[in-house]
C-alpha cells in the first residue's frame, strides 16, 4: 500500500459564496470526506468502526493555510499523509491542489475516542501498526 493517500473532489455550488469561490468552512467539510475515505482505504471504514467496535477519531487540532482561491467546478486533488502516531492520537498533512497548483494545505490531529465513555483510547494493535506502516518522514 503506497503511504500517500490520494483523492479527488468536485467543489460544488454549495461549497462556494456568492461569487463561486470556495467557501473556507466549506473545505472542513470536505476533508472530514476525504479523511472518512481514507480510513476506509486503509481498512477501518468508518460506519463499522464506529457502530460495531464503538470507536472514532474526532479532530482534536486543526490548522490549515490557503495558498490560492479555488472556484465552483474546479476538481480538488488531496494528499493525504501520517506525519505523526502516538499513544491515542495521530497527526495527517493534507495537500490541496488543483491541476498541479496548491490551494490550500493542513495539518489535523485526530484522536482514538471511546464512543460511549467519551474519553480516549490507546489505538488498537491492528490500527497502530497500520498507521505506522503509513509514517512519512516529514522534510
Amino acid at each position: 500500500m503506497e503511504k500517500v493517500f490520494r483523492t479527488k473532489r468536485m467543489l460544488h455550488f454549495g461549497d462556494c459564496d456568492i461569487s463561486g469561490t470556495a467557501y473556507f468552512p466549506s473545505y472542513l467539510n470536505i476533508l472530514n470526506g476525504v479523511n472518512e475515505e481514507f480510513w476506509a482505504h486503509i481498512g477501518y471504514p468508518w460506519h463499522e468502526i464506529i457502530w460495531k467496535e464503538r470507536w472514532g477519531t474526532p479532530t482534536v487540532h486543526i490548522s490549515s493555510d490557503f495558498s490560492s482561491p479555488s472556484f465552483f467546478g474546479d476538481e480538488l486533488e488531496f494528499e493525504v499523509t501520517v506525519i505523526r502516531v502516538g499513544r491515542s492520537s495521530m497527526t495527517v498533512h493534507h495537500e490541496i491542489s488543483c491541476q498541479g497548483n496548491k490551494r490550500w494545505s493542513s495539518t489535523q490531529v485526530l484522536a482514538a475516542s471511546d464512543l460511549d465513555k467519551h474519553c480516549s483510547i490507546p489505538w488498537p494493535a491492528d490500527v497502530r501498526e497500520k498507521l505506522e506502516s503509513l509514517l512519512v518522514e516529514q522534510e
